[in-house]
């Protein structure tokens, strides 16, 4: 039977590999920007495997550079996006996705025949997206912030003061208590009218 401190140990350890792993993955991450370095100015790539073509950038190597100039900030976003303990770590898919539509858009323009650029209306294609993910937050932040303090939202209840009122919490809480004394005042005097 493996006891508690054998288990915390191997716990932690894991928890060790696990983050020098990532550590390593985002230290080696200029270096693999300047992979594109290693590719031919030509426009055409031959070798054993496969021929390519960059026909969009003129050249391999720009367009080599053009994909890691992609690919490097949306692998440093992933890893990001998934070791983040925030609560608001859904927004990182925001510019992760921008990144990924950017990539995929310099691909097609460099491999299709047709040409054109998908890249110019690119807010258009992800604003729908954009609009989701923040919807999402909010409505995350919402339910946070009412676990922690205890606020239910539909027993806020503000009659007659508008959210830009210069009053504060403290002058509304006094207003509303003159109102309620107010009201109890006019009972009594309407109770002694009547007598």
């Amino acid at each position: 039977m493996i006891s508690r401190k054998q288990q915390l140990t191997h716990g932690r350890s894991k928890f060790l590999l696990t983050g020098s792993i990532i550590a390593v993955c985002i230290a080696t991450s200029p270096y693999l920007f300047y992979l594109y370095e290693i590719f031919p100015t030509g426009s055409v790539w031959e070798n054993s495997f496969f021929k390519y073509e960059s026909r969009a950038f003129q050249s391999v190597m720009t367009a080599a550079w053009t994909f890691l100039g992609k690919i490097i900030p949306l692998y440093l976003l992933l890893i990001w996006f998934f070791t983040c303990k925030h609560w608001w770590y859904h927004v990182i898919l925001v510019p992760t996705v921008m990144y990924g539509y950017q990539l995929v858009s310099a691909v097609y323009e460099d491999v299709s025949t047709v040409g054109g650029a998908i890249d110019t209306n690119q807010l258009i294609y992800l604003a729908p997206f954009f609009i989701a993910v923040l919807s999402i937050v909010y409505l995350i932040r919402i339910k946070i912030f009412d676990r922690i303090y205890g606020i239910d939202l539909s027993e806020i209840e503000r009659e007659n003061i508008s959210p830009f009122s210069p009053f504060s919490d403290k002058e509304y809480n006094e207003i509303k208590e003159y109102r309620e004394e107010a009201e109890v005042e006019d009972i009594q005097e309407e109770y002694y009218v009547k007598l």
